[in-house]
């Protein structure tokens, strides 16, 4: 399907591919993997031809298609409706919808033999493209993606970069490319969505090539495994856990070649140095130069992942009770987040909170450290706390214009020099990469520096959001040995098991507005989480509904020619007029939740005229919305009733 030969790139004077080979067949799930910087996602870019190989080729076959989901796709910005973004992928299908519907309205006044055939054959290609099922297929994958039906009308202006790049996903889905180039496809979903995406990609026809750090989805959604290393893309025929046990084999192998070449190179330096200047000894001399001078040097193998090798400090040691909320409640408006739950957080617990976007973790952390109030309830830290929290944010309060070390040191620590540099160095800055200013590093890079700030902080209850975020999996691997070795007490929000696997003995989650905990590894809670759904199945299984006679099949009345005009007429009207209602809701829905946020600021009770006007227009766009609401609903209604003529 497509062949890399010879592959040549540089970016200046760095080389990032150097005869590089790799061939991708019609079904492969490639996970492509190395340490950030060795040139991932430049491939991705090389293959979809936003960048030029400077030797060797990309040849693909002619009908090879390319689904390519970056992280320059944040910025896509748009007022449609997400459904209409993400139905976008049926380019062709939409414009033969826009074709019938002339059609239609020219059968108004002009009806011909001639019409007919050009919409019959029309509807004809229009099925073929999956016309009449685009929708229903859009709303499964926005809606397996985490979007509720309700979001679904909702502009793509008003979500988030997170959510925006779900949808940018469903697009690319729903194309279907013969090729997907997925680049951290999980930095933006949580767990149900990953969950559900290595499913679709499980069944996907087509060929994927995935750069991910998330280790468990590469081991449930590829079968072949390629490491950029050395200019090179070397392949393993099998997932991230079979490239791991392979890759020690073939370290061990090569490392022994490497060995044997640097001996027999020795002896001939030795012998060259001995006899050169001897006559009878000379041309032998000679002969072992040259044949130094044209071996193919093997390369000795890189040396294992960085390690932690730092202490953490504790400036005076928490009591037994590091917080206490009690009897929390909290909403946003009419939203409801917290209905009276109790968080308890003992010294020396290693909690992860986990669960689906829009459920309130993120709200519970601001809780938590106390950035934010609860609407009722209390929250008590405990004796002798000190706090640090990390969150992506906090990316944005470094000083762009520090250096990396002098961005350590004014973080206050009080640690040496030396001591800073060798906590960098186990965040992968060494030598001089510690006097790189902060503005010209990657995300991954910065999240680093960010991460390694909190590590010093010489807190002894540390609260981290999403910390493995464009994180690359060495510096995932460095995240786990730090907690691993850290003496304090954390609370740590992931959406990658393997990181959650390794650093938490509780798992927290939230159910029915609602604080749970379960008391195990995010191995055991995945297990009692299955055991439940079985449980829960069997319970239903056991009480089945009273069984209802079978009604019999409707038989669908076939219109005559004009029926069936007249009623396509009436179909495209009032399709129109639902998109408006549609519209209109949306609208409503935007100045709804303007009002919302203006009765929430606490400032506006200080000035009665403004309060009294805010709660009138809340009142009055409430009704309408409620109006406008039904009046959809009757559209809708009347839309499936005139399709199901049809």
């Amino acid at each position: 399907m497509i062949s890399i030969s010879d592959l040549d790139f540089h970016f200046g004077a760095r080389t990032l591919y150097d005869g590089a080979n790799l061939h991708i067949k019609p079904k492969d799930k490639i996970g492509l993997i190395g340490l950030n910087g060795q040139g991932k996602s430049t491939l991705l870019r090389l293959l979809v031809g936003e960048y030029k190989p400077d030797g060797g080729s990309i040849s693909m076959s002619k009908d090879v298609t390319l689904g390519f989901l970056n992280q320059d796709l944040l910025s896509y910005d748009s007022h449609e409706p997400i459904l209409v973004v993400a139905m976008q992928a049926f380019a062709e299908a939409l414009d033969l919808q826009k074709k019938i519907d002339e059609v239609l309205l020219e059968f108004e006044q002009n009806y011909t033999d001639d019409l007919v055939d050009k919409l019959a054959a029309l509807q004809e290609r229009f099925e073929a493209l999956g016309g009449y099922t685009m929708q229903a297929r859009t709303e499964e994958i926005l809606e397996g993606l985490g979007f509720t039906t309700e979001e679904l009308q909702k502009p793509l202006k008003l979500f988030s970069g997170g959510w925006r790049m779900r949808v940018m996903l469903a697009k690319i889905l729903l194309q279907e490319p013969s090729l997907l180039l997925l680049d951290e496809p999980t930095n933006h979903l949580d767990l149900p969505s990953i969950k559900w995406i290595e499913n679709y990609l499980a069944g996907y026809e087509g060929a994927v090539i995935i750069v991910s750090h998330d280790r468990e989805f590469l081991d449930n959604t590829t079968n072949m495994t390629v490491e950029v290393t050395g200019g090179k893309l070397v392949p393993y025929a099998g997932n991230y856990s079979f490239y791991q046990e392979e890759k020690v084999l073939r370290d061990e192998i090569h490392q022994g070649a490497y060995e044997n070449q640097q001996a027999a190179i020795r002896q001939a330096e030795r012998f060259i140095e001995r006899f050169k200047a001897k006559a009878s000894k000379a041309k032998q001399a000679q002969s072992r130069q040259k044949m130094l001078d044209k071996m193919d040097r093997i390369d000795s193998v890189a040396p294992e992942a960085a390690k932690v090798n730092f202490s953490f400090r504790f400036s005076v040691q928490p009591g037994r009770h590091i917080l206490r909320m009690e009897h929390v409640t909290k909403k946003y408006g009419e939203k409801l987040i917290f209905r009276d739950t109790n968080v308890h957080i003992e010294r020396g617990d290693k909690i992860a909170l986990i669960g689906a976007n829009g459920k309130g973790k993120s709200t519970l952390m601001r809780l938590i450290s106390g950035s934010e109030a609860p609407t009722a309830g209390t929250h008590q830290l405990g004796h002798n706390v000190i706090m640090a929290f990390y969150a992506q944010h906090q990316l944005e309060s470094l000083n762009v214009d520090n250096e990396v070390l002098q961005e350590m040191v004014q973080a206050g620590s009080k640690r040496t020099e030396m001591e800073l540099r060798t906590v960098l160095g186990s965040f992968l800055f060494t030598g001089d990469a510690v006097f790189k200013k902060i503005k010209v590093l990657s995300g991954g890079e910065k999240s680093r520096v960010a991460l390694a700030k909190t590590l010093i902080s010489e807190a002894n209850f540390l609260l981290l959001d999403e910390p493995t975020n464009h994180l690359d999996m060495q510096s995932v691997n460095i995240l786990i040995q730090a907690l691993e070795q850290y003496e304090g007490t954390f609370l740590v929000i992931s959406h990658d098991r393997y990181f959650v696997e390794n650093v938490a003995t509780k798992i927290w989650y939230i159910e029915d507005y609602q604080l749970k905990e379960y008391p195990g590894t995010y191995h055991e809670y995945e297990q009692w989480q299955e055991e439940r759904a079985k449980d829960a199945k069997k319970l239903g299984a056991a009480a089945p509904a009273p069984a209802k006679a079978a009604p019999k099949p409707e038989v669908k009345k076939q219109l005559s020619q004009t029926e069936r005009e007249t009623a396509q007429r009436e179909l495209k009207q009032t399709s129109k007029q639902l998109q408006e209602a549609e519209a209109r809701v949306s609208k409503l829905e935007v100045e709804l939740a303007g009002y919302e946020k203006q009765l929430g600021d606490p400032n506006i009770y200080n000035n009665a005229a403004q309060l009294k006007d805010a709660t009138v227009k809340f009142e009055q766009v409430k009704k309408e919305l409620s109006k406008a609401n039904d009046q959809w609903a009757e559209l809708a209604e009347k839309v499936e009733e005139l399709e199901g003529k049809l």
